[in-house]
C-alpha cells in the first residue's frame, strides 16, 4: 500500500476520533448548562420563599416599605433632644417588637422549607436622628441603636448566634429621609433590617 494511502486513512481515523470527543464535550456542556439553570431556578426559588417569610413580621408593629424594601417601626419613637435613653413610656412596645422579631427568625431557622439550606440571618437595628442642629447627631442614632439592643438583651431577647448575628449601626441624618420641613422630627426613627444569607443551595 502506498505511503500517502496510510496518511489519508490515519487522518481519516483521526478525524473520527475528534469528532466523537467534540460530540461528548457537547453533551457534557448541555448537560452541565441545563444543570445550572435547574440550580439557579431552584435557588431563585428558595429567594423569593425567604423574601415572602421575612415579611410576616405583625402589622401590629411594623411597616414594610416596599420602595425602599425595609421595615419601621409604625409608633414614633421619641428622644429627648442629645440623649439615647429610651423612654419608659416606649419600652414594653419596643419589648413587643424585639419578641416578634425573635419569633419569626426562630421559626424560620427551624422552618423544614429553609433548615436544610444553612441560612444564617442578620439583623441590623438602624438607629436614625432628626435634623436638629446637635452636633452629634451620627453618634446619637448608633447610640440609640445601641439603647434597643440592650434593651432587648435585659428583657431576655438574645438571638443565637449560631444561626442570627445582630449588629448596630446609626445612620445619622442621612440615608432616606421621608420627612422634611415641620415634619423632619419623624425621621428620628428606628429601622429594622432582617437579611437572610444563604448557603449553597445543590440540586437533589
Amino acid at each position: 500500500m502506498r505511503k500517502d494511502n496510510f496518511f489519508w486513512i490515519s487522518y481519516s481515523d483521526l478525524m473520527t476520533s475528534l469528532f466523537f470527543i467534540m460530540m461528548v464535550l457537547f453533551v457534557v456542556t448541555i448537560g452541565y448548562l441545563q444543570y445550572q439553570k435547574n440550580a439557579t431556578e431552584k435557588q431563585l426559588a428558595k429567594i423569593q420563599e425567604l423574601q415572602t417569610a421575612v415579611q410576616q413580621l405583625p402589622a401590629e408593629y411594623f411597616e414594610y416599605q416596599p420602595l425602599y424594601k425595609r421595615f419601621r417601626l409604625k409608633e414614633q419613637i421619641q428622644f429627648p433632644r442629645g440623649s439615647s435613653a429610651i423612654p419608659d413610656s416606649y419600652r414594653p412596645y419596643l419589648v413587643n417588637v424585639g419578641q416578634s422579631v425573635f419569633r419569626l427568625v426562630y421559626q424560620m431557622s427551624t422552618h423544614p422549607d429553609f433548615r436544610e439550606l444553612d441560612i444564617k440571618y442578620l439583623i441590623v437595628i438602624e438607629g436614625m436622628a432628626s435634623r436638629d442642629n446637635y452636633p452629634l447627631n451620627f453618634e446619637l442614632s448608633y447610640k440609640r441603636a445601641l439603647s434597643l439592643y440592650n434593651l432587648w438583651r435585659m428583657e431576655g431577647i438574645v438571638f443565637d448566634p449560631e444561626y442570627c448575628e445582630v449588629q448596630i449601626s446609626g445612620s445619622g441624618t442621612r440615608g432616606i429621609r421621608e420627612y422634611s420641613g415641620d415634619q423632619e422630627y419623624r425621621n428620628q426613627q428606628f429601622l429594622i433590617h432582617i437579611i437572610p444569607k444563604m448557603g449553597k443551595i445543590t440540586e437533589e
